[in-house]
């Protein structure tokens, strides 16, 4: 997971005050519901030590977000004054949660978010071809852009004395506009550095279409059979067979992942290593177990890297005042910094502590 998207969360210092709430607004009393949510987190930051002018941005960024339909959630990070973060979640989050502490805390966040992969969807059918979503991660959600120009295309039907002269006009005229389609779908793949191309529609257009993607594009196509548009036709299994694509590929991840942490454990094994990789820089990726209940906790310096589970170490390092603050919003801002990757993982998974981290090099320190 890229969290170069928290990069201006640690630009600035704090204290933060984060929260996150469901916002859905399905039901009439929807709006005086949120309303009253956000009152019972406006007490919580105000006894947390939260400050006036902050609690007041974050109230009004919240009542005045753009609403949307279905359910979702709000995550919003403020610091003096000033909200710097505002992001929808695709679903509520477990519950209504206020935080206040010298970091923003981000990790409720990056786990609603997941893991995102680029993608494009294209709905094709013997007229041509239309890219229907595109999206760099999360959910498919409906773009209607036209992925080529085509012109309409009907097959005479048997019988007639000119079929055959007819037929081959009907078939090269289709077969262009593949080409032509799958040209769009390659250049707009390129541009959103698409992981992943799902196409659906007429089975011998799918054919027709991925034959002239490059190969490069080919090898990341995944068939949907499915995709209608006839009127009435019901969206649903289009968008379960995309998720399903997109769920496949981010699996396919964090078994990559995993596979490559297991080849050099012993060297980012538990959180000690990991702190220690991270002050080094030495982190390619980091492997975490979401666990919402931790209460582990970490010192921190003004300087992302500048983390320890001692103090001490970071007296050591010159830092002034060491600050104890959640472990893992220590972590997320030591990862985005580093440029770093996160890979979220379920409990099953073999982590000392529930952490670990495939390291970019080794070293006579980690061996």
């Amino acid at each position: 997971m890229d969290l170069s998207f928290l990069r201006p969360l640690y630009a600035r210092p704090g204290p933060w005050a984060s929260v996150y709430l469901d916002a859905s607004r399905d039901t009439e009393d929807a709006a005086e519901a949120l309303e009253l949510r956000w009152r019972a987190l406006a007490a919580q930051l105000g006894d947390r030590g939260a400050d006036p002018a902050t609690i007041t941005a974050l109230g009004s960024s919240v009542l005045r977000h753009v609403p949307r339909s279905g359910e979702y959630g709000l995550a919003l990070s403020a610091a003096n004054g000033e909200v710097v973060l505002h992001d929808y979640l695709p679903a509520p989050p477990r519950r209504d949660l206020a935080a206040v502490g010298p970091l923003p805390h981000a990790m409720p966040l990056v786990a609603h978010r997941g893991e995102e992969i680029s993608w494009i969807r294209v709905l094709v059918s013997r007229t041509g071809a239309e890219i229907d979503a595109v999206s760099a991660g999360g959910l498919p959600r409906q773009m209607g852009v036209d992925g080529s120009a085509t012109q309409p295309i009907r097959k005479v039907k048997p019988g007639a004395w000119s079929q055959a002269r007819f037929q081959r006009a009907a078939e090269l005229t289709w077969h262009r506009n593949a080409g032509e389609s799958a040209a769009a779908t390659a250049a707009l793949a390129e541009q959103v550095g698409a992981e992943i191309l799902v196409v659906a529609g007429d089975p011998q257009a799918r054919q027709l279409l991925i034959g002239r993607l490059p190969r490069h594009w080919q090898s990341r196509t995944v068939q949907a059979d499915v995709g209608s548009r006839a009127v009435g036709a019901d969206p649903e299994p289009l968008t379960e067979a995309t998720i399903q694509a997109i769920a496949e590929v981010a699996a396919r991840h964090t078994d990559q992942a995993l596979d490559r942490y297991g080849s050099q454990r012993g060297r980012g094994d538990g959180l000690p290593a990991v702190i220690g990789a991270l002050q080094r820089a030495q982190v390619d990726t980091m492997l975490l177990v979401d666990d919402p209940s931790s209460t582990q906790r970490v010192w921190i310096g003004p300087e992302p890297t500048q983390i320890a589970l001692d103090p001490a170490q970071l007296t050591a390092m010159s830092v002034a005042e060491p600050r104890e603050v959640r472990a893992d919003a220590a972590l997320l801002r030591a990862l985005a910094a580093t440029d770093a990757d996160l890979v979220l993982v379920g409990q099953e998974a073999e982590l000392d502590g529930g952490v670990g981290a495939v390291l970019r090099y080794a070293d006579p320190v980690t061996g």
